[in-house]
């Protein structure tokens, strides 16, 4: 980021050295975190959880690798019903059990909450979309509606650019300087919101929370895995499926969206022509996934 100083200006907009136009000076305090709590598994490990909404049908969210309930909630801010946020091992109060974890893990953990929680429906994003494939592998049948943002991986593990900024991020959280830790969340920014109150508000609150609550160790082997042996395991799901996609996204290829989406027997797929849809298309994306699921 040019002319990055931490922490960022209070009134929102960011300062920067040299020639070039400045940002708004405007922005909104950040929300208060809602309050959450801690449930024993069945497996014994404590995970965090926050439940929104009333009645039914229950969706559970599942986040991505470095992320946590706040990046997920927007997900679900037009679905119907329960929501179920959570952490996964590793993740924000979530206990962080000996390692090396692997996408069975996750599974358990995400079948848990779901269970817990007499969720029907599921969301994964990223890494949450990888454990959910994980799941339905064991339990082909055990959702009625399933929504995968943003699959990273399926039968092959990671590229190198994605094991290289998680190796960069446990770094810094582990540094516990501010600076070096915001020069690698600012990556998860398109270029154009990265000297915006909005992005300095996003960064703010990824900040906050890294600092806070640290990533485990235990995650750094992950990239390295794959969630299924074949992608075809997945031929048994019954429940109807929407893919999204994004070209251009380095950390999450369109293609394994494509081959999850033609690995499912009821999934649409949908893709995006560009990265960074929950700042350009945001409004999109969230009528895109509350009419599957409310549908």
């Amino acid at each position: 980021m040019r002319g990055f100083r931490w922490p960022p200006p209070p009134d929102g907009g960011p300062r920067t050295w040299g020639p070039g136009p400045g940002a708004p000076r405007t922005g909104r305090p950040a929300l208060p975190e809602p309050e959450t709590e801690l449930v024993t598994t069945p497996h014994g490990v404590r995970l965090e959880r926050l439940v929104t909404g009333v009645g039914d049908p229950v969706t559970v969210f599942a986040h991505g690798l470095g992320n946590g309930i706040a990046t997920t909630r927007p997900f679900g801010s037009a679905v119907t019903g329960r929501r179920i946020f959570f952490q996964f091992r590793g993740h924000g109060r979530s206990d962080s059990p000996p390692g090396p974890w692997s996408y069975l893990d996750l599974a358990r953990d995400l079948r848990a909450i779901a269970d817990l929680g007499g969720a029907t429906r599921a969301f994964g994003a990223s890494l949450g979309a990888g454990a959910l494939c994980r799941l339905l592998v064991e339990s082909p049948e055990r959702f009625d509606k399933l929504v995968f943002f943003l699959p990273a991986v399926l039968d092959q593990p990671r590229g190198e650019a994605a094991r290289t900024r998680l190796s960069d991020l446990l770094d810094a959280v582990e540094s516990g300087d501010a600076s070096a830790l915001a020069d690698v969340v600012s990556m998860e920014l398109p270029p154009a919101v990265r000297n915006t109150p909005a992005g300095w508000a996003y960064l703010r609150q990824r900040l906050d929370q890294l600092l806070r609550d640290g990533l485990a160790p235990g995650l750094a082997s992950l990239p390295e895995q794959a969630p299924l042996r074949d992608a075809s395991a997945l031929a048994r799901v019954t429940a109807p499926a929407l893919v999204i996609g994004c070209a251009g996204d380095d950390l999450h290829p369109v293609q394994v969206a494509e081959e999850l989406a033609a690995a499912l027997p009821h999934a649409t797929l949908h893709v995006y022509d560009r990265p960074g849809v929950l700042w350009s298309e945001r409004a999109d994306l969230r009528e895109r996934i509350s009419a599957f699921l409310n549908g």
